[in-house]
């Protein structure tokens, strides 16, 4: 019988609407080889590593009536062809117009009706690079059962290994009969699951969402501590629509380290810190030149999935469903860096759940790229909290701090997109990787016309703390 949809992956399904597409992406820059890189190349690549991420070849097929949730089904019609696509810039393509095609690719829902991912191979940027965008349903990646098809076709070497024999052939899709009577089976063994997914395929979607946030780690606990304060006013929270903008913003890892040797509140620093100190200084800075009112009191509350460890599990960590969710106020209204810092510091430290989150050198040594599929994960983590409760989702993952290769292309940098969610005009996630930092901002088209502004503001914030070192 084909694996059943849990009720936490039917839910991204549910909720999808043309503002707010439930897939994550990425924006990867690569230096071509002596030999050059081209279409056939990366499809090769692709074809010989999807056999690592078997789910990349199966979509989502619904039972009759929503008598169960969906299931995953092998298409037997499989081409690898239509999800790795080709795209290029007018030589020689600036970042800026990579940005503005990502925005335009990033917009478009996936099709429902074939396997939910879609690979770009864009050419044609300055000084002979190129560049591979990403999308990935979030329904797709949980970390245990798939991860992002971006973390599979990476390598430590130029020289890639052998790949794995591939002897997939589809299995016979089952009848609308036999989903149905796959689901009255599932009646008999799990009733109360069969009634959630009722419920979220037929009425009150919304309600079954939110009954499965435990399935994520600690959101909930997040939130009612947060509860209790209103969220702020922000320009981030209006109504959005179906089309982004995206910028990219790259720092130096070794400027957030020198930060980071400070003393700091009664703690050292550690570089997650830096890096929301650094956002609300850009924050406090983009508000500046909108004209917005900012005050002492002034605060953006951002929501920051963060990978845990179970307090009764050892070292051995591994990717899967264990994320938890901080929602820190970002002080945009301090002018002093400094204090901007610590405040953010003594914000992080009130949260338990640090004390159990994930060392960024265990996060590391995570077989293979894991950024793509960790911030895929902090996004499903965000997109089952309630957005009444924040401003705006800023996920973080470090990454390998050595070079990495495409089928002998050496990786530049990587750019995380972080989905939006309804009435959440901005997302921001980062990824580390070989001594750079790279923020990767998704915007509202209409709502964030400047957000290359606060890209640049980001950089300036981070000089901003640098300074105080010296």
């Amino acid at each position: 019988m084909p694996h059943r949809l849990s009720a936490l992956d039917a839910s991204f399904l549910y909720l999808e609407e043309p503002t707010t597409a439930m897939h994550v992406g990425s924006v990867s820059i690569f230096q071509a080889p002596p030999e050059g890189f081209d279409y056939e190349r990366l499809v090769a690549l692709v074809s010989a590593r999807i056999a690592y991420v078997p789910r990349y070849r199966q979509r989502v097929r619904a039972v009759p009536g929503h008598l169960a949730g969906p299931v995953w089904v092998d298409d037997e019609h499989f081409d690898v062809a239509y999800h790795v696509r080709r795209s290029a810039l007018p030589r020689p393509g600036s970042d800026e117009q990579l940005y503005e095609l990502v925005g335009r690719v990033q917009a478009r829902p996936l099709d429902r009706a074939r396997p939910l991912w879609e690979l770009y191979l864009v050419e044609g940027l300055r000084d002979g690079r190129f560049a591979v965008v990403t999308k990935t349903h979030q329904a797709l990646v949980d970390g245990v059962h798939a991860v992002d098809i971006a973390q599979v076709i990476l390598d430590d070497s130029p020289d890639p290994p052998e790949p794995p024999t591939d002897s997939w052939h589809p299995a016979r899709e089952p009848s609308d009969l036999e989903l149905v009577a796959g689901a009255l089976a599932d009646v008999v063994r799990s009733p109360g699951e069969v009634l959630e997914a009722l419920r979220g395929g037929t009425r009150d979607v919304a309600a079954t969402a939110g009954k499965v946030l435990g399935q994520v780690g600690h959101l909930v606990s997040a939130a009612a501590r947060t509860a209790t304060r209103p969220t702020p006013t922000s320009p981030l929270n209006l109504e959005i629509g179906e089309h982004r903008r995206f910028a990219g913003a790259a720092t130096a890892l070794q400027d957030y380290r020198a930060v980071r040797g400070r003393r700091g509140v009664g703690a050292e620093l550690n570089v997650n810190d830096v890096v929301l100190a650094t956002v609300a200084g850009a924050l406090r800075t983009w508000l500046l030149t909108r004209g917005e009112p900012v005050v002492p009191a002034s605060v953006v509350r951002a929501l920051v999935p963060v990978s845990v460890q179970p307090e009764d599990e050892d070292a051995s960590y591994r990717v899967g469903n264990r994320m938890s969710a901080l929602v820190v106020d970002l002080p945009v209204g301090e002018p002093n860096p400094t204090v901007r810092l610590h405040q953010v510091a003594y914000a992080l430290r009130e949260h338990g759940e640090t004390r159990r989150a994930v060392a960024a050198q265990t996060l590391v040594e995570i077989a293979g790229f894991a950024p793509p599929t960790l911030h895929a994960m902090g996004a499903r983590a965000a997109s089952a909290a309630s957005r009444r409760l924040f401003n705006l989702v800023i996920t973080n993952v470090p990454g390998p701090q050595h070079p990495l290769y495409a089928a002998g292309a050496r990786m530049l940098a990587s750019y995380p997109v972080i989905p939006l969610a309804k009435r959440q005009a901005l997302s921001i996630g980062l990824t580390s990787y070989d001594g750079g930092v790279y923020f990767g901002l998704n915007a509202d088209r209409d709502a964030m016309p400047d957000v290359e502004v606060l890209a640049g503001c980001l950089t300036d914030a981070l000089a901003e703390l640098v300074d105080t070192t010296r």
